[in-house]
């Protein structure tokens, strides 16, 4: 579970575990013999990665794998540049050969799965890079600058959360990295350009927001994050303050003209923006949403039956919501109406400072704390990470997402990390703060992909790729087994903010096609939100800016979660008093994550294994 944002710019796991039991196995032909052609296989994966890692130096350091051979990786950026581009598209084509040349039929059936999932990424990776403008973050944009995209907001938080300053070698690559983000910089703005000739343009709100952000970018030395990161973690290292004085000298003299120079570029562009908010408006914009919405959906539906399918789903978890503001003598008004008034409870809001925006991690980090010890009661296995809940920088917050979620490193010295956007502390009442510390950390994203990092019967190529509508699905799923496992039992509000971050899911799939498909503008969007669930009006705002930068991707969540809920009905139907919730969960996250119809495949088998054993 990398950070999606530096997976997309691009050992031995701690308390590693087998994660398929016996029973499970079935499902990926676990315990069958080896096939013939399973040590070439896993051989070429290695290499896959290996060149992978060659051009994400900054998810070899997320990962903890930038040394030894790799220690070069240590001290380099991946620069954005046409070039890096060209070599991108080049890397994957030969990759793509190269499984295309693999004889399957000498494959057992989990190399056969895992070949398969490989060979989707390739795919979906040749797909996306049809198209040489725009950026990405968590997934592909068609804005390689925005208030969501961009270097100049990823990488001093990449700088000063991931890097490692333990000695003087660290804060020396550490400066070298600072230098090379002037060229991140200056690669972006040139894209910039050359997208903006295109006549790919972000909408003028977007423009607005990221001319914020990067003024707030620009400090002086003393209060700019990469150097005061430095600074501190270099003094407590020990470092000489000659190195720590040449990061300051490379911000100063390379980094801040070239935040100037990608500044005045956006303001040039904001001045002949135009308000459309979907990529209808561009050339190659429905055919880049259509890949969009294959890539981050991994689903083939079209525009109509995602909007259809979210209208569908709101109705029905509309209607559950209504019963549950019922029962809580909750009865007067819409839905909508009914959550708006939730929002403004005095009792719900911590205060807007930062000793009220405190209170709210800590909050959080205690539901993070209490919810493991519900966990022994579904899952085998629990990964054996560290994790935590910390706050958007504030320097971000006007354009981040709501909340997000890092991984921990392979070798587990950097805890995993969620993250709060805490902008306006009314945007994030305490009704709606735990079922999102389940999203994001457990059994969320967090555990998911902690298992998959600590499975060693996954090749690395494996543990660090990424599908969204499993990963997303697997996230919303777990608030939903949260709610199983009694986290609410004594928090009926807290069962209204999960079950109202359901019914927010659905409406991203409206929202989102609504954009890109049906032309809906910006404050319709909005209204979609703040009608039909009550949502903060900021919140609201926020998310669908962040859609309008990142096509496709808000529509994963309910997809994917909906072929976890089909396939565990499936198995519930099929297996009856011999369902085990615990064999179930093995097998969907023994296989690490894949696409939602490789997805199928897997939990089909595990049943037809089931029933074979008995």
């Amino acid at each position: 579970m990398l950070d999606r944002r530096d997976v997309l710019k691009a050992g031995t796991a701690l308390g590693a575990v087998a994660l398929i039991p016996a029973a499970a196995r079935a499902a990926v032909g676990e315990g069958a013999t080896a096939g013939a052609g399973d040590a070439a296989l896993y051989q070429l994966f290695d290499a896959m990665f290996a060149e992978g890692l060659a051009q994400n130096p900054e998810g070899a350091t997320q990962l903890g794998l930038d040394t030894g051979a790799n220690a070069a990786l240590r001290s380099q950026l991946a620069i954005g540049s046409a070039a890096r581009r060209a070599q991108q598209k080049a890397l994957t084509e030969k990759q793509l050969g190269q499984l295309l040349g693999v004889d399957t039929k000498a494959l057992s059936p989990r190399a056969k799965l895992q070949y398969d999932v490989v060979l989707y990424t390739c795919r979906s990776a040749q797909a996306a890079q049809r198209f040489d403008f725009g950026g990405a973050s968590y997934s592909r944009s068609p804005y390689v600058v925005s208030q969501i995209t961009g270097d100049y907001q990823s990488t001093p938080t990449f700088l000063d959360t991931k890097h490692p300053i333990a000695n003087s070698a660290d804060a020396e690559a550490y400066v070298a990295r600072v230098g090379a983000f002037a060229d991140q910089l200056d690669a972006d703005t040139a894209q910039m350009q050359a997208d903006a000739a295109r006549g790919i343009v972000p909408p003028d709100y977007l423009l607005d927001e990221t001319i914020l952000q990067l003024s707030q970018t620009i400090q002086p030395a003393d209060k700019a994050t990469i150097v005061t990161s430095l600074r501190t973690r270099g003094a407590k290292a020990g470092v000489d303050a000659k190195v720590i004085a040449a990061g300051e000298a490379a911000y100063t003299s390379r980094v801040v003209p070239a935040l100037q120079r990608q500044l005045d570029i956006a303001k040039a562009l904001r001045k002949t923006a135009t308000h459309d908010a979907g990529v209808w408006k561009f050339k190659e914009g429905p055919e880049f949403y259509a890949v969009a919405l294959a890539g981050t959906t991994t689903t083939r539906l079209s525009p109509e039956e995602v909007h259809k399918f979210g209208l569908d789903q709101a109705a029905m978890i509309g209607a559950r919501l209504d019963g549950e503001l019922k029962k809580l003598g909750m009865t007067k008004g819409t839905i909508g109406e009914r959550m708006a008034a939730l929002y403004k409870d005095p009792k719900q809001l911590y205060p807007n400072t930062d000793d009220g925006k405190l209170q709210a991690i800590g909050y959080c980090n205690d539901r993070l704390t209490a919810i493991r010890a519900l966990l022994p009661k579904a899952f085998t296995h629990q990964p054996q990470y560290q994790f935590e809940v910390r706050r958007v920088p504030p320097e971000n917050e006007a354009g981040a997402a709501s909340a997000f979620s890092q991984s921990p490193s392979l070798d587990g010295k950097r805890p995993g990390l969620v993250y709060f956007n805490l902008h306006d502390s009314a945007e994030w009442p305490k009704f709606c703060l735990a079922t999102t510390v389940f999203h994001e950390g457990l059994p969320g994203h967090q555990f998911e992909g902690g298992l998959s990092l600590a499975n060693k019967d996954l090749p690395l190529i494996l543990k660090t790729t990424g599908f969204s509508g499993y990963a997303e699905g697997w996230a919303l799923y777990a608030e939903q087994l949260a709610d199983e496992l009694g986290a609410y039992d004594d928090d009926p509000l807290g069962r209204l903010g999960y079950l109202k971050f359901q019914l927010f899911r659905a409406n991203r799939c409206v929202v989102d096609t609504g954009l890109h498909h049906y032309k809906w503008t910006r404050e319709q969007a909005i209204q979609r939100f703040v009608e039909n669930e009550g949502e903060a009006p900021g919140f609201a705002r926020r998310e669908v800016d962040r859609y309008t930068a990142l096509p496709g991707q808000a529509c994963s969540y309910k997809l994917g979660h909906s072929v976890f809920v089909k396939l565990r009905g499936e198995a519930q139907a099929a297996l009856g008093p011999k369902f085990d919730i615990k064999g179930f969960h093995d097998a969907v996250l023994g296989c690490g994550r894949v696409p939602l119809e490789i997805l199928e495949q897997v939990g089909r088998g595990w049943i037809a294994g089931i029933k074979g054993l008995a």
